[in-house]
C-alpha cells in the first residue's frame, strides 16, 4: 500500500504508479500522468500535481513547469467538448479566421472560454498538422476537415446536445475530453484503427510515388 502523503482521493494510484512501470526513469511519465488527472478531473488540479511530484519524487515545480508549457494541459475547467480552430495561415485564409469569430459568437463565449452549460469550451490553435484538409477544427483532438462556418456550428450544436457527430477521421463516435486524456494517459479505449485513419489528400504522395515506381520499370 503507498504511503504518499499528497494522495489525491479521486485518482487511482494503482492506476498511476502502472504508468510509471513503463518508463525505465521515473521522471519519464510526467506527461502522461498529467494526462491521467485530466481524464479524472478535466483539467490538472495542484493536488494532481502534489500526487505527480510524490509518486515520481521530484519537486511540484517540475511537474507545474510541464503543465504550464503544454497547451494540451489545461489549469482551469474546460468543457465536455473542446473545439480548437486552426487560425495559422492557410486555415485561416480557407475559412479559419471565419469559423472562430462565428462559434465565438454563436457560443457567446470568447477565446479559452467554457459555455455556462460546462458543455463546450473554444480556443484558437496555432496549428492542428492537417494542412492538406483546411479549414481544420479539432474536437477533444479528433480531426473535422475542410469545415465551414455552418459544419462548425452544428459540430458544437451537437456536442451541447450531447449527440457530436463523428469525426472525419478516426473513431466513429466523438468521445468526451476526459475519455480522450486517458487515451493520451496509455488507457486503451479499444477504438485504435476504428474509422478512417487516412483521407485521400494525405496519401495523394504516396500514390504519386507508387505509380511512378511502377512507370520506371
Amino acid at each position: 500500500m503507498s504511503s504518499l502523503h499528497s494522495v489525491d482521493p479521486t485518482l487511482n494510484q494503482e492506476i498511476m504508479n502502472s504508468i510509471v512501470a513503463r518508463y525505465p526513469r521515473k521522471r519519464s511519465a510526467i506527461m502522461p500522468l498529467l494526462h491521467y488527472v485530466q481524464s479524472v478531473a478535466g483539467y490538472v488540479t495542484n493536488s494532481g500535481i502534489e500526487n505527480i511530484a510524490e509518486i515520481l519524487e521530484i519537486a511540484t515545480a517540475e511537474v507545474s513547469a510541464v503543465a504550464t508549457f503544454y497547451t494540451q494541459y489545461k489549469r482551469n475547467p474546460i468543457g465536455e467538448y473542446h473545439v480548437g480552430v486552426c487560425t495559422n495561415t492557410l486555415c485561416a485564409v480557407m475559412g479559419g479566421d471565419a469559423i472562430f469569430s462565428a462559434l465565438k459568437e454563436h457560443l457567446g463565449i470568447e477565446n479559452d472560454g467554457v459555455t455556462a452549460d460546462g458543455k463546450v469550451s473554444l480556443e484558437h490553435i496555432e496549428c492542428n498538422a492537417a494542412c492538406d484538409y483546411a479549414p481544420v477544427v479539432m474536437a477533444n483532438w479528433e480531426f473535422y476537415d475542410n469545415q465551414t462556418v455552418e459544419s462548425a456550428k452544428a459540430l458544437v450544436d451537437g456536442a451541447r446536445a450531447g449527440n457530436p457527430p463523428a469525426p472525419t477521421r478516426g473513431p466513429n463516435r466523438l468521445v468526451t475530453y476526459k475519455q480522450a486524456s486517458a487515451v493520451l494517459a496509455g488507457l486503451d479505449d479499444g477504438l485504435a484503427g476504428e474509422g478512417v485513419q487516412a483521407g485521400s489528400p494525405t496519401l495523394l504522395g504516396l500514390k504519386i510515388a507508387r505509380e511512378a515506381e511502377k512507370g520506371g520499370k
